[in-house]
């Protein structure tokens, strides 16, 4: 089947320029040693020697370092055995979180955008109350990434994206004061072209409309002609990222959000792209499986918030812009009781807010803990977590793809089910396409739903969004939904448990060493 997803198709074009680099360093370390060989054979000793102890010196900063040791491992041992090639990749795409600069500005804009959100201590004791475990949960959401707890929000839950599409074509039609648009992908086609016939519309009613997308998601699919076309008809149109800061970000940090902000009365996220194969209007890997939802209410709040962070990161000059006129608390009467907090996860900061929020969901679960994941590459903390919930006797659950838009990328994924099923966790495999949908469900009272994937990339390296979600409907929306979602999979439970090959395993121990780095 054809390799040609919009998602796919960039992610490739990463992997070129990825692939390029390391062939560059492994021809630089094999200069390296004809050099030394051939012209410095009296210097030979004390260039290794040189090269060996700066290489020492990064490693041992590397094993000093808080990163998991699933993240750390692979770079000691391509340091160790390869120094040239290995240092110059560790300092290409192994740092993370940008430079200084970057993370003061991020800092700066927190700063003035945090404080703007609602203190909600008042909704963080009910919910500790009547949910302790979701509660505590919530409090580490507050307390690490920033963003509160709310009531007073209804939450509608899309099973198809297309479903989204429509309530959000819908939405911004009403549109009176400001649309905020923030999304990974956009392909300048059908389905886009059906929102932007709608943002032309408002923008002529006088709306505020800002549109931002990401360089590396929309590459080969959008160019720069396509913000001047937006700026031409009024609407105003960035990019992440604009400002360069670096090689390393250029590659390693991609804004993986996907926002859509209606006048801070309503809100919609979720794993969908804004592009055709997201809502089936094309079919590269037969079915597509993306999920979002709604938010009406206070906590659209804290969606504001997010897009406000990466607009005006975006712009590296100085932004004086009035953010409050953005966070008018509405007079919205909501007809659900339950409690949602968006969050923001973000590389420019230590704290791995998806991963964590991940891995309480596994640890407070007392009957079953499920996962829809379109990849799934996780440290040890994760495989940890999943493994003794499952000989805690949790019903875990993880749901993949049946159809890979990544070859290379799903034998990765697959290489972890031996360790998790032999431990108890169930495997299943979506067999009409491709599941791009990345949420997880616990105990019929708390569930999360996002643009976070289990892997590597989505939990280290990409700047996320989610929303968790506790004694609401769409909690038991979603768990219905994966439910029915199971009965379309093949489960391969069994399968994985036993029978691999010597050669396979092999293969799979290569490629679990390296999985960090993909």
């Amino acid at each position: 089947m054809k390799q040609d997803t919009l998602e796919g198709r960039a992610k490739t074009k990463n992997g070129v320029i990825r692939l390029c680099f390391s062939v560059l360093c492994i021809l630089l370390e094999a200069a390296f040693i004809i050099i030394v060989i051939t012209r410095l054979n009296e210097y030979a000793e004390i260039v290794n020697l040189l090269t060996r102890v700066f290489a020492g010196i990064l490693v041992l900063a590397l094993y000093a370092s808080d990163q998991t040791s699933s993240m750390k491992m692979p770079w000691i041992i391509l340091i160790l055995v390869f120094p040239i090639m290995g240092v110059a990749l560790y300092l290409l795409i192994g740092l993370n979180g940008g430079t200084r600069k970057m993370r003061e500005r991020y800092a700066d804009i927190d700063r003035k955008l945090l404080p703007l959100l609602p203190d909600n201590r008042e909704k963080l004791e009910n919910i500790k109350n009547k949910i302790p475990k979701a509660g505590n949960i919530s409090e580490y959401i507050w307390k690490n990434a920033g963003y509160p707890v709310y009531q007073n929000t209804d939450i509608v839950y899309y099973d198809e994206a297309v479903k989204g599409l429509e309530a959000q074509l819908s939405a911004l039609s009403k549109a009176e004061k400001f649309i905020f648009m923030e999304y990974h992908a956009i392909e300048d086609a059908e389905a886009w072209k059906k929102i932007q016939k709608v943002l032309e519309e408002r923008v002529q009613a006088g709306v505020e409309v800002r549109v931002f997308y990401d360089d590396m998601g929309s590459i080969g699919f959008i160019n720069t002609d396509f913000v001047k076309k937006m700026e031409q008809i009024g609407i105003h149109c960035r990019v992440f990222n604009p400002f360069m800061p670096g090689l390393n970000v250029f590659l390693n940090n991609r804004d993986h959000r996907k926002i859509t902000v209606i006048d801070g009365k309503a809100a919609f996220t979720g794993g969908y792209n804004l592009a055709n194969e997201y809502f089936n209007y094309t079919n590269p890997y037969g079915q597509w499986k993306d999920t979002g939802i709604r938010l009406e209410g206070d906590a659209v709040q804290s969606l504001t918030a997010t897009f406000l962070e990466m607009w005006n990161a975006a712009n590296d000059r100085n932004n004086n812009e009035d953010f409050s006129k953005y966070f008018i608390r509405s007079e919205y009467k909501a007809a659900q009781n339950g409690f949602v907090q968006p969050y923001a996860d973000s590389p420019m900061d230590d704290e791995q807010v998806g991963e964590e929020v991940y891995i309480s969901m596994v640890n407070k679960a007392e009957k079953y803990c499920w996962f829809i994941t379109p990849y799934l590459i996780i440290t040890d903390e994760m495989t940890h977590a999943l493994c003794l919930a499952a000989k805690r006797g949790i019903d875990v659950r993880i749901i993949t793809p049946g159809i890979p838009d990544k070859k290379m990328i799903y034998s990765v994924t697959r290489s972890f089910y031996h360790g998790l099923v032999k431990n108890g966790v169930r495997i299943y495999e979506w067999t009409p396409g491709f599941c791009h949908a990345k949420m997880s469900v616990a105990d019929d009272c708390m569930a999360t739903c996002g643009t976070i994937n289990l892997d590597y990339r989505s939990l280290y390296h990409h700047f996320e969004n989610g929303c968790f979600m506790a004694d609401s409907p769409a909690v038991l929306s979603i768990r219905n939904d994966l439910e029915e979602t199971m009965k379309e999979c093949r489960e391969v439970t069994e399968q994985y448990r036993t029978g691999r090959s010597a050669y396979l395993r092999l293969g799979q121990l290569f490629m679990r060493l390296f999985a960090g780095l993909l």
